[in-house]
Protein backbone atom coordinates (compact mmCIF):
# COMPACT_ATOMS: atom_id res chain seq x y z
CA UNK A 1 0.00 0.00 0.00
CA UNK A 2 1.62 3.22 -1.20
CA UNK A 3 1.21 6.63 0.39
CA UNK A 4 -0.86 9.09 -1.65
CA UNK A 5 0.13 12.71 -1.04
CA UNK A 6 -2.32 15.55 -1.64
CA UNK A 7 -2.06 19.30 -1.07
CA UNK A 8 -4.64 22.06 -0.40
CA UNK A 9 -5.99 25.01 -2.40
CA UNK A 10 -6.69 27.98 -0.06
CA UNK A 11 -9.72 29.35 -1.90
CA UNK A 12 -10.66 31.37 1.18
CA UNK A 13 -7.35 33.25 1.20
CA UNK A 14 -3.79 32.47 2.24
CA UNK A 15 -0.92 34.11 4.06
CA UNK A 16 1.97 33.94 6.50
CA UNK A 17 -0.27 33.74 9.55
CA UNK A 18 -2.86 31.47 11.15
CA UNK A 19 -5.16 34.45 11.73
CA UNK A 20 -7.86 34.03 9.13
CA UNK A 21 -9.00 36.95 7.05
CA UNK A 22 -12.53 36.33 8.31
CA UNK A 23 -13.71 36.98 11.85
CA UNK A 24 -15.04 34.12 13.93
CA UNK A 25 -17.46 36.27 15.91
CA UNK A 26 -20.95 36.72 14.43
CA UNK A 27 -20.17 34.15 11.76
CA UNK A 28 -17.76 36.60 10.16
CA UNK A 29 -20.55 38.98 9.16
CA UNK A 30 -19.48 42.04 11.16
CA UNK A 31 -16.16 42.86 9.54
CA UNK A 32 -15.47 45.72 11.97
CA UNK A 33 -14.64 43.08 14.59
CA UNK A 34 -11.85 41.52 12.54
CA UNK A 35 -8.38 41.83 14.02
CA UNK A 36 -6.19 43.60 11.44
CA UNK A 37 -4.06 41.02 9.68
CA UNK A 38 -1.01 41.60 7.50
CA UNK A 39 0.54 39.25 4.98
CA UNK A 40 -2.79 37.90 3.72
CA UNK A 41 -3.10 36.86 0.06
CA UNK A 42 -6.33 37.01 -1.91
CA UNK A 43 -7.46 33.73 -3.50
CA UNK A 44 -7.34 35.04 -7.05
CA UNK A 45 -7.05 32.54 -9.87
CA UNK A 46 -3.47 33.52 -10.69
CA UNK A 47 -2.26 32.72 -7.17
CA UNK A 48 -4.26 29.50 -6.97
CA UNK A 49 -2.76 28.49 -10.31
CA UNK A 50 0.72 28.98 -8.84
CA UNK A 51 -0.12 26.59 -6.02
CA UNK A 52 -1.72 24.03 -8.34
CA UNK A 53 1.26 24.07 -10.70
CA UNK A 54 3.70 23.79 -7.80
CA UNK A 55 1.77 20.85 -6.35
CA UNK A 56 1.85 19.09 -9.70
CA UNK A 57 5.56 19.75 -10.20
CA UNK A 58 6.38 18.55 -6.69
CA UNK A 59 4.61 15.22 -7.18
CA UNK A 60 1.39 15.70 -5.22
CA UNK A 61 -1.41 13.57 -6.62
CA UNK A 62 -4.32 15.94 -5.96
CA UNK A 63 -5.34 19.16 -4.22
CA UNK A 64 -8.28 19.45 -1.84
CA UNK A 65 -10.53 22.43 -2.53
CA UNK A 66 -12.77 23.45 0.40
CA UNK A 67 -16.39 24.55 0.41
CA UNK A 68 -18.19 27.19 2.45
CA UNK A 69 -19.29 30.79 2.69
CA UNK A 70 -15.77 32.21 2.72
CA UNK A 71 -14.41 30.10 -0.14
CA UNK A 72 -14.58 30.52 -3.88
CA UNK A 73 -16.82 27.87 -5.43
CA UNK A 74 -14.84 24.63 -5.61
CA UNK A 75 -16.37 23.28 -8.84
CA UNK A 76 -15.82 26.43 -10.86
CA UNK A 77 -12.37 27.21 -9.47
CA UNK A 78 -10.95 23.76 -10.04
CA UNK A 79 -12.52 23.42 -13.49
CA UNK A 80 -10.56 26.51 -14.45
CA UNK A 81 -7.37 25.08 -12.96
CA UNK A 82 -7.68 21.86 -14.97
CA UNK A 83 -6.79 23.98 -17.98
CA UNK A 84 -3.41 25.04 -16.58
CA UNK A 85 -2.37 21.63 -15.20
CA UNK A 86 -1.87 18.25 -16.84
CA UNK A 87 -1.70 15.47 -14.25
CA UNK A 88 -2.97 16.99 -10.99
CA UNK A 89 -6.30 15.72 -9.67
CA UNK A 90 -8.81 17.91 -7.84
CA UNK A 91 -10.51 16.74 -4.64
CA UNK A 92 -13.62 18.90 -4.85
CA UNK A 93 -15.50 19.44 -1.59
CA UNK A 94 -19.24 20.01 -1.74
CA UNK A 95 -22.32 19.81 0.46
CA UNK A 96 -24.88 17.23 -0.65
CA UNK A 97 -27.79 19.06 0.98
CA UNK A 98 -27.76 22.01 -1.39
CA UNK A 99 -27.65 20.24 -4.74
CA UNK A 100 -29.65 17.50 -6.46
CA UNK A 101 -27.82 14.15 -6.39
CA UNK A 102 -28.67 13.54 -10.05
CA UNK A 103 -27.30 16.95 -11.00
CA UNK A 104 -24.18 16.30 -8.94
CA UNK A 105 -23.68 12.99 -10.75
CA UNK A 106 -24.06 14.77 -14.10
CA UNK A 107 -21.62 17.52 -13.06
CA UNK A 108 -19.07 14.90 -12.04
CA UNK A 109 -19.42 13.16 -15.40
CA UNK A 110 -18.90 16.42 -17.29
CA UNK A 111 -15.94 17.30 -15.07
CA UNK A 112 -14.29 13.95 -15.81
CA UNK A 113 -14.52 14.58 -19.54
CA UNK A 114 -13.25 18.16 -19.28
CA UNK A 115 -10.36 17.19 -17.00
CA UNK A 116 -9.65 13.81 -18.63
CA UNK A 117 -10.44 11.89 -15.48
CA UNK A 118 -8.96 14.09 -12.75
CA UNK A 119 -11.93 14.51 -10.37
CA UNK A 120 -12.13 13.22 -6.80
CA UNK A 121 -15.16 14.06 -4.61
CA UNK A 122 -15.08 15.14 -0.96
CA UNK A 123 -18.58 14.94 0.52
CA UNK A 124 -19.03 17.42 3.38
CA UNK A 125 -22.22 16.77 5.33
CA UNK A 126 -21.71 19.86 7.52
CA UNK A 127 -21.47 20.38 11.27
CA UNK A 128 -22.39 24.05 11.64
CA UNK A 129 -26.12 24.81 11.67
CA UNK A 130 -25.53 28.52 11.05
CA UNK A 131 -23.56 27.75 7.92
CA UNK A 132 -26.09 25.17 6.74
CA UNK A 133 -29.02 27.55 7.22
CA UNK A 134 -27.16 30.19 5.25
CA UNK A 135 -27.50 27.83 2.27
CA UNK A 136 -31.13 27.02 3.02
CA UNK A 137 -30.53 23.73 4.84
CA UNK A 138 -32.51 23.40 8.09
CA UNK A 139 -32.03 19.72 8.93
CA UNK A 140 -30.45 18.77 12.23
CA UNK A 141 -27.09 16.97 12.52
CA UNK A 142 -28.24 13.34 12.34
CA UNK A 143 -30.81 13.93 9.61
CA UNK A 144 -28.11 15.60 7.50
CA UNK A 145 -26.12 12.36 7.64
CA UNK A 146 -29.23 10.31 6.80
CA UNK A 147 -29.73 12.54 3.76
CA UNK A 148 -26.07 12.11 2.76
CA UNK A 149 -26.58 8.35 2.87
CA UNK A 150 -29.47 8.62 0.41
CA UNK A 151 -27.61 11.18 -1.72
CA UNK A 152 -24.66 8.86 -2.27
CA UNK A 153 -26.94 5.93 -3.08
CA UNK A 154 -28.59 8.01 -5.78
CA UNK A 155 -25.29 9.28 -7.21
CA UNK A 156 -23.89 5.78 -7.52
CA UNK A 157 -27.22 4.54 -8.89
CA UNK A 158 -27.44 7.04 -11.73
CA UNK A 159 -23.79 6.45 -12.62
CA UNK A 160 -24.83 2.92 -13.59
CA UNK A 161 -25.78 3.97 -17.12
CA UNK A 162 -29.43 2.85 -16.89
CA UNK A 163 -32.56 4.60 -15.54
CA UNK A 164 -32.54 4.46 -11.75
CA UNK A 165 -35.49 4.78 -9.37
CA UNK A 166 -35.13 5.69 -5.71
CA UNK A 167 -37.65 6.45 -2.98
CA UNK A 168 -36.33 7.58 0.36
CA UNK A 169 -37.15 10.08 3.07
CA UNK A 170 -35.15 12.87 1.45
CA UNK A 171 -35.03 11.99 -2.27
CA UNK A 172 -37.51 10.53 -4.72
CA UNK A 173 -36.02 9.89 -8.14
CA UNK A 174 -37.77 8.40 -11.16
CA UNK A 175 -35.62 7.25 -14.06
CA UNK A 176 -32.54 9.06 -12.81
CA UNK A 177 -29.81 8.80 -15.40
CA UNK A 178 -26.38 10.08 -16.29
CA UNK A 179 -26.45 9.55 -20.04
CA UNK A 180 -22.66 9.41 -20.25
CA UNK A 181 -21.38 8.11 -16.88
CA UNK A 182 -18.01 9.44 -15.69
CA UNK A 183 -15.00 7.41 -16.73
CA UNK A 184 -13.36 6.64 -14.44
CA UNK A 185 -15.88 6.91 -11.61
CA UNK A 186 -14.58 9.55 -9.16
CA UNK A 187 -13.44 8.21 -5.82
CA UNK A 188 -15.60 9.50 -2.96
CA UNK A 189 -13.89 10.87 0.16
CA UNK A 190 -15.91 11.51 3.32
CA UNK A 191 -15.29 12.38 6.97
CA UNK A 192 -17.37 12.29 10.12
CA UNK A 193 -16.69 11.23 13.71
CA UNK A 194 -20.25 10.91 15.02
CA UNK A 195 -22.29 7.75 15.44
CA UNK A 196 -24.49 8.97 12.59
CA UNK A 197 -21.52 9.34 10.24
CA UNK A 198 -19.92 5.92 10.61
CA UNK A 199 -22.58 3.82 8.85
CA UNK A 200 -22.74 6.33 5.97
CA UNK A 201 -19.02 5.87 5.39
CA UNK A 202 -19.24 2.11 5.67
CA UNK A 203 -22.01 1.83 3.07
CA UNK A 204 -20.99 4.40 0.50
CA UNK A 205 -17.49 5.85 0.43
CA UNK A 206 -14.13 4.86 -0.99
CA UNK A 207 -11.90 6.81 1.42
CA UNK A 208 -12.76 7.76 4.99
CA UNK A 209 -10.96 10.93 6.13
CA UNK A 210 -10.08 11.83 9.70
CA UNK A 211 -8.54 15.01 11.01
CA UNK A 212 -5.06 14.76 12.48
CA UNK A 213 -5.55 13.23 15.90
CA UNK A 214 -2.79 11.37 17.80
CA UNK A 215 -2.01 7.92 16.38
CA UNK A 216 -3.83 5.96 19.07
CA UNK A 217 -7.05 7.92 18.43
CA UNK A 218 -6.66 7.53 14.67
CA UNK A 219 -6.27 3.77 15.12
CA UNK A 220 -9.55 3.66 17.03
CA UNK A 221 -11.30 5.42 14.15
CA UNK A 222 -9.76 3.13 11.55
CA UNK A 223 -10.83 0.06 13.51
CA UNK A 224 -14.34 1.49 13.96
CA UNK A 225 -14.97 2.26 10.29
CA UNK A 226 -13.25 -0.90 9.09
CA UNK A 227 -15.52 -2.99 11.31
CA UNK A 228 -18.65 -1.23 10.08
CA UNK A 229 -17.57 -1.67 6.45
CA UNK A 230 -16.92 -5.37 6.93
CA UNK A 231 -20.50 -5.81 8.14
CA UNK A 232 -21.64 -4.20 4.89
CA UNK A 233 -19.38 -6.50 2.86
CA UNK A 234 -17.23 -3.57 1.78
CA UNK A 235 -13.66 -2.37 2.08
CA UNK A 236 -12.95 1.29 2.89
CA UNK A 237 -9.54 2.95 2.56
CA UNK A 238 -8.37 5.68 4.94
CA UNK A 239 -6.92 9.17 4.80
CA UNK A 240 -5.89 11.93 7.19
CA UNK A 241 -6.02 15.74 6.99
CA UNK A 242 -2.99 17.54 8.46
CA UNK A 243 -0.98 20.73 8.19
CA UNK A 244 2.80 20.55 7.94
CA UNK A 245 5.77 22.62 9.05
CA UNK A 246 8.83 20.79 7.76
CA UNK A 247 12.33 22.26 7.77
CA UNK A 248 15.96 21.21 7.43
CA UNK A 249 16.15 20.94 11.21
CA UNK A 250 13.65 20.36 13.99
CA UNK A 251 14.75 23.63 15.62
CA UNK A 252 13.85 25.62 12.50
CA UNK A 253 10.45 23.93 12.22
CA UNK A 254 9.47 24.62 15.83
CA UNK A 255 10.71 28.20 15.51
CA UNK A 256 8.30 28.64 12.60
CA UNK A 257 5.46 27.18 14.68
CA UNK A 258 6.39 29.59 17.45
CA UNK A 259 6.20 32.57 15.10
CA UNK A 260 2.73 31.51 13.97
CA UNK A 261 1.69 31.24 17.60
CA UNK A 262 3.07 34.70 18.39
CA UNK A 263 0.60 36.18 15.89
CA UNK A 264 -2.33 35.02 18.00
CA UNK A 265 -3.42 37.47 20.67
CA UNK A 266 -5.64 36.20 23.51
CA UNK A 267 -8.71 38.00 22.17
CA UNK A 268 -8.42 36.34 18.77
CA UNK A 269 -8.03 32.90 20.31
CA UNK A 270 -10.95 33.45 22.70
CA UNK A 271 -13.25 34.60 19.89
CA UNK A 272 -12.30 31.61 17.74
CA UNK A 273 -12.79 29.12 20.56
CA UNK A 274 -16.17 30.58 21.44
CA UNK A 275 -17.39 30.25 17.85
CA UNK A 276 -15.88 26.82 17.26
CA UNK A 277 -17.32 25.54 20.53
CA UNK A 278 -20.82 25.98 19.09
CA UNK A 279 -20.17 23.51 16.29
CA UNK A 280 -22.33 20.39 16.13
CA UNK A 281 -19.45 18.49 14.54
CA UNK A 282 -18.14 15.70 16.76
CA UNK A 283 -14.87 15.87 14.85
CA UNK A 284 -14.58 19.59 15.65
CA UNK A 285 -15.19 18.95 19.33
CA UNK A 286 -12.46 16.30 19.26
CA UNK A 287 -10.10 18.84 17.72
CA UNK A 288 -10.90 21.38 20.44
CA UNK A 289 -10.35 18.79 23.16
CA UNK A 290 -6.77 18.28 22.00
CA UNK A 291 -5.71 21.69 23.34
CA UNK A 292 -8.66 22.96 25.41
CA UNK A 293 -8.05 26.50 24.15
CA UNK A 294 -4.73 26.68 25.99
CA UNK A 295 -1.30 27.48 24.54
CA UNK A 296 0.32 25.11 27.01
CA UNK A 297 1.46 21.64 25.86
CA UNK A 298 0.44 22.06 22.24
CA UNK A 299 2.68 19.19 21.17
CA UNK A 300 0.02 16.58 21.90
CA UNK A 301 2.01 13.68 20.41
CA UNK A 302 5.57 13.54 19.04
CA UNK A 303 5.79 16.16 16.24
CA UNK A 304 2.00 16.70 16.31
CA UNK A 305 1.18 20.33 17.13
CA UNK A 306 -2.36 21.51 17.96
CA UNK A 307 -1.64 25.24 17.64
CA UNK A 308 -3.50 25.61 14.35
CA UNK A 309 -6.75 24.60 16.05
CA UNK A 310 -6.59 27.55 18.43
CA UNK A 311 -8.07 29.72 15.67
CA UNK A 312 -8.90 27.48 12.74
CA UNK A 313 -11.93 25.28 12.35
CA UNK A 314 -11.64 21.82 10.86
CA UNK A 315 -8.15 20.37 10.63
CA UNK A 316 -6.36 21.83 13.63
CA UNK A 317 -3.07 19.96 13.91
CA UNK A 318 0.25 20.10 12.11
CA UNK A 319 3.20 17.78 11.71
CA UNK A 320 6.18 19.84 12.89
CA UNK A 321 9.81 18.81 12.68
CA UNK A 322 12.73 18.03 10.44
CA UNK A 323 12.01 16.41 7.10
CA UNK A 324 13.02 13.04 8.54
CA UNK A 325 10.81 13.48 11.61
CA UNK A 326 7.79 14.42 9.51
CA UNK A 327 8.46 11.39 7.31
CA UNK A 328 8.62 9.25 10.48
CA UNK A 329 5.19 10.42 11.57
CA UNK A 330 3.70 9.80 8.13
CA UNK A 331 5.17 6.32 8.18
CA UNK A 332 3.66 5.79 11.64
CA UNK A 333 0.18 6.76 10.45
CA UNK A 334 0.66 4.66 7.33
CA UNK A 335 1.35 1.62 9.49
CA UNK A 336 -2.10 2.15 11.06
CA UNK A 337 -3.74 1.88 7.65
CA UNK A 338 -3.68 5.52 6.50
CA UNK A 339 -3.14 5.68 2.75
CA UNK A 340 -4.11 9.23 1.77
CA UNK A 341 -2.43 12.27 3.35
CA UNK A 342 -4.17 15.58 2.60
CA UNK A 343 -1.69 18.24 3.66
CA UNK A 344 -1.43 22.02 3.84
CA UNK A 345 0.67 24.80 5.35
CA UNK A 346 0.95 28.56 5.77
CA UNK A 347 1.56 29.94 3.21
CA UNK A 348 0.51 27.13 0.92
CA UNK A 349 2.86 27.95 -1.93
CA UNK A 350 6.04 28.02 0.13
CA UNK A 351 5.09 25.11 2.37
CA UNK A 352 4.36 22.95 -0.66
CA UNK A 353 8.01 23.37 -1.63
CA UNK A 354 9.30 22.73 1.89
CA UNK A 355 7.40 19.46 2.02
CA UNK A 356 7.80 18.45 -1.61
CA UNK A 357 11.55 19.01 -1.69
CA UNK A 358 12.23 17.92 1.88
CA UNK A 359 9.88 15.16 2.98
CA UNK A 360 8.77 13.59 -0.27
CA UNK A 361 12.26 12.33 -1.25
CA UNK A 362 12.59 10.67 2.16
CA UNK A 363 9.27 8.90 1.76
CA UNK A 364 10.32 7.77 -1.71
CA UNK A 365 13.63 6.47 -0.37
CA UNK A 366 11.66 4.35 2.13
CA UNK A 367 9.62 2.83 -0.69
CA UNK A 368 6.36 4.44 0.42
CA UNK A 369 5.55 6.36 -2.78
CA UNK A 370 4.48 5.15 -6.19
CA UNK A 371 6.48 6.53 -9.09
CA UNK A 372 5.10 9.73 -10.61
CA UNK A 373 5.42 10.00 -14.41
CA UNK A 374 7.91 12.68 -15.38
CA UNK A 375 6.60 15.48 -17.62
CA UNK A 376 9.80 14.94 -19.65
CA UNK A 377 9.07 11.26 -20.26
CA UNK A 378 9.57 10.49 -23.93
CA UNK A 379 11.33 13.81 -24.63
CA UNK A 380 14.66 13.12 -26.36
CA UNK A 381 17.92 14.27 -24.83
CA UNK A 382 19.89 17.01 -26.53
CA UNK A 383 23.67 16.83 -26.83
CA UNK A 384 23.72 13.91 -24.43
CA UNK A 385 21.96 15.87 -21.68
CA UNK A 386 18.49 15.32 -20.19
CA UNK A 387 15.84 17.43 -21.86
CA UNK A 388 15.21 19.38 -18.69
CA UNK A 389 14.91 22.75 -20.39
CA UNK A 390 14.79 24.22 -23.89
CA UNK A 391 18.07 23.66 -25.62
CA UNK A 392 18.95 20.67 -23.44
CA UNK A 393 20.23 22.66 -20.47
CA UNK A 394 21.78 20.62 -17.65
CA UNK A 395 19.39 19.15 -15.11
CA UNK A 396 19.56 21.04 -11.82
CA UNK A 397 18.78 18.99 -8.72
CA UNK A 398 17.07 20.84 -5.87
CA UNK A 399 18.77 20.70 -2.51
CA UNK A 400 15.57 19.76 -0.64
CA UNK A 401 15.29 22.75 1.66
Amino acid sequence: MSVHLHWFLPTGGDGRTLVDRHAYTDGGIRRDRITPVSGVRAPDIEYLAQIAKAAEQLGFEAVLTPTGTWCEDAWLTTAALTQVTERLKFLVAFRPGVISPVLAAQMAATYQRISRGRLLLNVVTGGDSTEQKRFGDHLDHDRRYARTDEFLQVVRGVWGGAPFDFRGEHYQVEGGLTALPPDPLPEIFFGGSSAAAGPVAARNVDVYLTWGEPPEQVKQKVDWIRGLAEREGRTVRFGIRLHTISRDSSKEAWATAGRLLDDLDPETVAAAQQALGKSESVGQQRMLALHGGSRDKLEISPNLWAGVGLVRGGAGTALVGSHAEVADRIEEYHALGIEHFVLSGYPHLEEAYWFGEGVRPKLAARGLLAAVPSPLEGVPAVNGRPASAPGGAPLLVAGGR
